[in-house]
C-alpha cells in the first residue's frame, strides 16, 4: 500500500468539546475571547461553507455580479466545443421553469476576451466561492478553502471544486482567475496540485489520479511558454493576457466621488515623482492616458492574485520585468508534486523529468532570489538583473515549498519581525494605501508562513502566530458576527477603510480563506495534523497536555510606537 493511504480522513468532531475548551485557556487568553466564542466561530465556518456553495442548481444565486453591475438575470457561456442545447436542457431538469427563464445559455465567441454582455462560465460541479463581491469560483481562493473543506469532513465538494478545474484547463485553457467571461486572459497563483493531491490522499483513488495528468500538463504549459516564460532566466513571470482596461475595475473599483481605479491611478501619476521604474512605458503624461503596457501589467498584478500592492513599485506597474519568487516557488512544488504523482502511478521514468525540472528551478530561485547577507528571498527584476528590496511576505514561500536549506529557512525566520504583529504577519512593511500592503494580513499567506515554517521545525513560532491570527478573527467575529476577507494586524480588527486608497475599499464577509485558515490552526495546534492517521480520542488528553499547555498571552497591548514600517518609498 502506498504512503498515500497512511492518510486517515480528519474529523471535525475531534475538535469539539474539551479540546475547544483546552485550546480556548491556552490559545485564546483574553477575557473577552470565550470558549464559546471559538464554538460559535467554528459552527459559523461549518455552516458557511453551504452558504457559500454555487451549483447549476441554484445558478441564480451567481445572477448578482456587483463588480460589473449585473443582476436579476444571468448569461451563462459555454466552451467552444461545448453543446449549449445539451447544458440548456441539462438545466430544464435541474431547475424550476420560472428559474430557468431567466438564465440565456450562449455559446462563447471564438474571439471572446470583450463579449457582451458579461457572464459566468459554465462549470459542471458545485463550488464554494469566498464570499461578498466574489460571487465566482476563484484560482487561489479554492485551494485554501479545500483545504478548509477536506478538514470540515467536506470531501465530497472539494473533489468536485478540483474537478471543475480540471475542467477549466481542458475547456477554457487554463486555470481561470475565477469563472466570468471578463477573467479569460489570465489566471491566478497554481496550486493544483496541491489540490489534486489533497484529495487523493484522502481517497486513493488512482484511476482519477492518473486522469488528472493531462489537465496538469497543460496547465504547467500556460507557465511554461512565452509570455509567461523569461528566457532570459528560465523563470516564469505574471502576465496580463490583454492591453485593455479590466472590466470588473471600470465598473467596480469606484471610490465615493465616482472615480475607479484608473482614474486614481492616472492622478497619481499626474501628482507624484515616480522613481521606482519608467513611468513613460505605463503613462502618457502629455495626455493623461494610461498606455496599453500599464493594463497588460495590471492584469498581470491581478493573475498574481496581490493586487494590489507596491512590491512592484506603485500600482505593481512594474510586475512584468520581475520573476517573482511565489511564483516560482509554486511551480516548484507543481513540478514536485506531478514527479510525486507518477511515482504513485509506477511511472518512474517520466518522474525524474518533473523531479529534474523542480531541481533546476530550485537551483535558479536559490541563486537569483536569495539574499545572503539579509537572509531573505526577493524578487527578481531580469531586465536590469538585480534583486527587489521590498520586503514581502512571500520570502516565506520557498520554506512553504521546501526550496530552501534548513540554514536559509533559519535566516528567513529570524527576519519574522518584519511582518509579525499582533494580529498576525502583516504582508509588507510599507504602508502604501493598497490593501496588499501594511498592516493589512491576510489568511492564505498566514497558512503558507505557518506550514513553512513547520516544514522545517520551527513549531514554536508557527504556534504563536496561529494563535495570534485566531484570537483576532475569533474577537473580530464575536464583534461583527462574520468572519471577513482581510485584517488589520496591528489594530487586530476588520475595520479598515479609512486606511485603503487603492483597489476595491470594502471588506468581503464569508470568507473562504480566512474560515480555512482558522480550521486548519486549531487543528494543528490541537495536534490533529499531520499525526492523525495515528491517533484516537484516547490519545487526545497526551496531545492536548503536550500542545496545549498554558501559554503567555498572545495579545500583548498594543502600541502605536511598536510597529516600524518603511513610510517612505522603498525603491527611493
Amino acid at each position: 500500500m502506498s504512503s498515500f493511504m497512511d492518510f486517515a480522513p480528519l474529523r471535525r468532531s475531534r475538535l469539539c468539546g474539551a479540546v475547544l475548551c483546552a485550546f480556548c485557556c491556552a490559545a485564546v487568553a483574553q477575557t473577552t475571547t470565550t470558549s464559546a466564542g471559538l464554538h460559535d466561530t467554528l459552527a459559523y465556518i461549518k455552516r458557511t461553507w453551504h452558504t457559500l456553495e454555487r451549483s447549476n442548481k441554484t445558478l441564480l444565486k451567481s445572477a448578482d455580479d456587483v463588480k460589473v453591475g449585473q443582476a436579476g438575470t444571468l448569461t451563462l457561456y459555454v466552451s467552444q466545443d461545448v453543446k449549449p442545447q445539451a447544458v440548456n436542457a441539462s438545466l430544464r431538469r435541474e431547475l424550476p421553469p420560472a428559474d430557468k427563464k431567466r438564465i440565456v445559455v450562449r455559446q462563447l465567441p471564438e474571439h471572446p476576451e470583450a463579449v457582451e454582455p458579461a457572464g459566468l462560465l459554465y462549470l459542471p460541479y458545485p463550488y464554494v466561492v469566498p464570499g461578498g463581491r466574489f460571487n465566482e469560483m476563484y484560482g487561489w481562493d479554492s485551494y485554501f478553502i479545500l483545504l478548509g473543506l477536506v478538514h470540515d469532513d467536506e470531501l465530497a465538494l472539494a473533489k468536485n471544486m478540483t474537478d471543475n478545474f480540471i475542467y477549466e484547463i481542458e475547456h477554457y485553457g487554463m486555470i481561470l482567475n475565477a469563472n466570468r467571461t471578463y477573467y479569460l486572459t489570465r489566471s491566478q497563483p497554481p496550486f493544483l496540485t496541491q489540490m489534486i493531491l489533497e484529495v487523493y490522499r484522502r481517497t486513493g483513488d488512482g484511476k482519477w489520479l492518473a486522469s488528472t495528468l493531462p489537465a496538469i500538463e497543460k496547465y504547467y504549459a500556460y507557465w511554461m511558454r512565452e509570455p509567461h516564460l523569461t528566457p532570459e532566466t528560465g523563470l516564469s513571470r505574471y502576465w496580463g493576457g490583454a492591453d485593455t482596461p479590466a472590466p470588473e475595475v471600470v465598473h467596480g473599483e469606484k471610490d465615493a466621488a465616482g472615480h475607479n481605479q484608473y482614474d486614481r491611478v492616472r492622478e497619481y501619476y499626474r501628482t507624484h515623482n515616480v522613481t521606482a521604474y519608467d513611468v513613460s512605458q505605463y503613462y502618457d503624461k502629455a495626455t493623461d492616458r494610461l498606455k496599453p503596457l500599464f493594463y497588460i501589467a495590471d492584469r498581470a498584478m491581478r493573475e498574481s492574485g496581490f493586487d494590489p500592492s507596491s512590491r512592484y513599485g506603485p500600482f505593481s506597474a512594474d510586475i512584468i520585468h520581475y520573476d517573482p519568487v511565489c511564483l516560482n516557488s509554486l511551480l516548484y512544488r507543481m513540478e514536485s508534486d506531478t514527479a510525486t504523482i507518477l511515482k504513485q502511478l509506477n511511472r518512474t521514468s517520466e518522474a525524474r523529468v518533473w523531479e529534474k525540472r523542480a531541481t533546476q528551478r530550485a537551483e535558479l530561485v536559490n541563486r537569483l532570489m536569495w539574499n545572503e547577507e539579509k537572509g531573505l528571498y526577493f524578487d527578481y527584476d531580469f531586465i536590469t538583473r538585480r534583486q527587489s528590496n521590498y520586503h514581502f511576505v512571500t520570502t516565506f514561500y520557498p520554506l512553504w515549498a521546501g526550496i530552501a536549506s534548513r540554514q536559509q529557512a533559519d535566516r528567513v525566520r529570524k527576519n519574522l519581525s518584519i511582518f509579525e504583529r499582533a494580529g498576525g504577519l502583516q504582508t509588507s512593511d510599507y504602508i502604501s494605501g493598497s490593501q496588499w500592503d501594511a498592516p493589512f494580513g491576510w489568511a492564505p499567506l498566514q497558512i503558507m508562513t505557518v506550514e513553512g515554517l513547520r516544514r522545517y521545525g520551527f513549531n514554536e513560532d508557527a504556534d504563536r502566530i496561529s494563535r495570534k491570527f485566531i484570537n483576532m478573527v475569533v474577537r473580530d467575529f464575536e464583534e461583527h458576527g462574520t468572519i471577513k476577507e482581510k485584517y488589520d494586524v496591528v489594530i487586530g480588527k476588520s475595520d479598515l477603510a479609512a486606511g485603503l486608497k487603492f483597489g476595491y475599499t470594502s471588506n468581503e464577509a464569508g470568507f473562504g480563506w480566512t474560515n480555512a485558515a482558522v480550521v486548519l490552526f486549531i487543528e494543528e495546534l490541537a495536534g490533529e495534523r499531520p499525526l492523525a492517521a495515528s491517533l484516537d480520542r484516547e490519545s487526545m488528553p497526551m496531545l492536548r497536555q503536550r500542545h496545549l499547555s498554558p501559554q503567555p498571552s498572545v495579545w500583548p497591548p498594543f502600541s502605536p510606537q511598536a510597529p516600524q514600517y518603511r513610510r517612505r518609498d522603498p525603491y527611493r
